[in-house]
């Protein structure tokens, strides 16, 4: 305890200094200073609270989440630079992410109620001046994103989501900001929205035929000028894309990452408050390859954790404002209490979804841990890849091929305590909004995906000293990116190179043959291409009823009252080298 509140004591202090420290003088002239205050990635996380430990938030780096902490950085901020002389931008991720939207999309859904979506009545509160969508935005459909796109007090921006036909812009691509000065000429501050092209792979099932997605560099390029011409006297751009310039997929989609790459080349743009990336990037500069101008980038990690804060200093040139100096830096919400009037507003939604998440739905006949599901094969993973291959079964009475599933460890901390089971252990063990789908393979395609998976771990000699610290994760390949398949055996032989790893597949004991044909159950996410899986997206969809898997789950422990791993669990793959097991 005693060190947690020394790390706050430290973090406040830092957020004291930040706020006090004069902004960078301008040259020539009385400079004037604005300041855009910047958040990213909420994922609804309004209160610092964890639904799936029901305890507040914690991590190891003693972080806090959540906008009631951000609204006290504002208003601090607010304080120290003159509420007239600032902005607040979200570069999107906003309402998905914690069973709080959850519940207000799925349990009692805002289009049908009519109720204020939380995240609404927070930013509202908080005073948002502009919000970028993200492509968690979409994963509740297209209607739900516009009765909260509704509901929001701030315009919601999204310049390159185009209708899919006439390409027209489906939302609104940017807005100018004016603010006034006294004894002096007004500054403008335009600010515009991009989302992310992704969206049209992990929201097929949403988007298709109704929206597409540009890329991000050519659509800056083409309203970056409008807002010039505008008047903007400052040009922000809100992205949701992480600044690597890489995608983590393939084929024809536009960069998903392109926010240093519309820095770099699209000229005009002072600033870029970018997301999607989940990362604590309090000041970057890219040089702009057309003026040579530094532009100016930040990221304020992810879920509330940090308030991006980038001040620009501007000195009257020939009559108009132009900037003459800028700086960025991100403060910590740990070093801030939440601010009581978010609170309040969000106590009875906050405490309706507590309700629902503390709903006892089974009892479990012993504790089940996901800590070691990215190396060995658990029986709570294998609960998922249970309810999954039962759900398709129902659904294809006729099918006469082999049922087979897919699962990711999705969280290594996601626990079934013996007893009583919660809406909220389920949920905690399977975090995301995926859907289930079914596709034909064949075993030669299955070969190929293991192999595909099998990159996620270390290469490793025969004998050499196991660090399971090191083992996994290999070339930064995420957790939810290693598949693992039930229904058939095999090792994966982590002494080989990637793509010679798989030995043994087998079904019911003999070897899989090459044209054997078999029935997947498949999230959404990779059957849209997510994690660039061989064969998936081409393959044949047998069924696809729009069945969130999380949710069903949840009614499959309910419809039996129990969790006994006697009943479904089935260690059928394994890490090996040269035949010897790992473990």
């Amino acid at each position: 305890m005693h060190t947690r509140k020394l790390a706050a004591g430290a973090a406040a202090a830092l957020v004291a200094a930040a706020l006090a420290a004069p902004p960078a003088q301008a040259s020539g002239g009385k400079p004037v200073t604005v300041t855009v205050m910047g958040t990213s990635d909420i994922h609804s996380n309004a209160l610092n609270w964890d639904y799936y430990q029901n305890a507040p938030f914690t991590d190891r780096d003693g972080n806090h989440v959540g906008l009631a902490k951000v609204s006290t950085l504002v208003k601090q901020v607010r304080a120290q630079r003159g509420a007239d002389r600032t902005l607040l931008f979200d570069s999107g991720d906003t309402i998905q992410g914690t069973p709080l939207a959850y519940y207000y999309a799925k349990i009692e859904p805002i289009t049908e109620t009519g109720e204020i979506h939380p995240m609404a009545r927070a930013m509202n509160a908080i005073g948002y001046d502009a919000v970028t969508l993200g492509n968690h935005e979409f994963n509740y459909g297209l209607p739900l994103l516009a009765t909260w796109i509704k509901q929001m007090k701030a315009p919601v921006l999204a310049a390159n989501a185009v209708h899919a036909r006439t390409g027209k812009p489906a939302y609104r691509p940017y807005v100018i900001k004016t603010m006034k000065i006294k004894g002096d000429k007004p500054v403008r501050v335009g600010v515009l929205g991009l989302t992310n092209p992704g969206v049209a792979i992990w929201d097929k099932a949403n988007v298709e035929g109704k929206l597409r997605f540009t890329d991000l560099v050519e659509s800056a390029k083409r309203w970056v000028p409008q807002i010039r011409r505008d008047g903007a006297d400052v040009v922000v751009v809100t992205a949701h894309a992480g600044d690597n310039g890489m995608s983590s997929y393939g084929g024809d989609l536009p960069v998903e990452n392109a926010s240093a790459l519309v820095a770099e080349q699209v000229p005009g743009v002072d600033a870029v408050l970018f997301g999607h990336a989940h990362t604590d990037v309090p000041e970057r500069f890219v040089t702009n390859k057309v003026t040579g101008e530094q532009v100016l980038l930040s990221e304020p990690g992810k879920w509330g954790q940090r308030l991006s804060v980038l001040d620009f200093q501007l000195t009257k040139h020939r009559g108009k404002w132009k900037v003459t100096g800028k700086s960025a830096t991100t403060l910590n919400t740990n070093a801030v209490a939440e601010d009581p009037r978010i609170v309040r507003l969000m106590k009875q939604q906050h405490d309706t979804t507590v309700g629902y998440v503390n709903t006892v739905v089974a009892q479990s006949a012993q504790a089940l841990s996901a800590g070691e599901s990215p190396y060995k094969d658990t029986p709570i993973l294998d609960y998922i890849q249970h309810v999954q291959v039962e759900t398709v079964k129902q659904a294809l009475p006729g099918n006469t091929l082999p049922v087979l599933s897919i699962a990711a460890p999705f969280s290594r901390t996601a626990v079934f305590p013996a007893g009583d089971i919660r809406v909220r252990d389920v949920a905690g063990l399977y975090v995301y909004d995926n859907t289930l789908l079914a596709v034909k393979m064949t075993g030669a395609q299955l070969k190929d995906y293991l192999e595909y998976s099998a990159k996620y771990f270390s290469q490793l000699a025969p004998g050499a000293p196991v660090d399971v610290a090191t083992l996994t994760n290999a070339g930064g390949t995420p957790d939810y990116n290693y598949d693992q398949l039930s229904g058939v055996t095999y090792d994966i032989d982590i002494s080989k190179p990637v793509g010679q790893r798989i030995t043994g597949l087998s079904y019911e004991g003999a070897p899989v043959a090459a044209d054997q044909e078999f029935v997947v159950a498949i999230n959404n996410y990779r059957q849209s291409g997510g994690g660039g899986f061989p064969h998936v997206t081409s393959a044949e969809v047998l069924y696809n009823a729009q069945v969130e898997i999380r949710q069903a789950l949840i009614e499959y422990a309910t419809a039996q009252g129990t969790i006994d791993p006697s009943q479904f669990a089935a260690e059928n793959w394994r890490l090996t080298r040269e035949g010897v097991p790992v473990f």
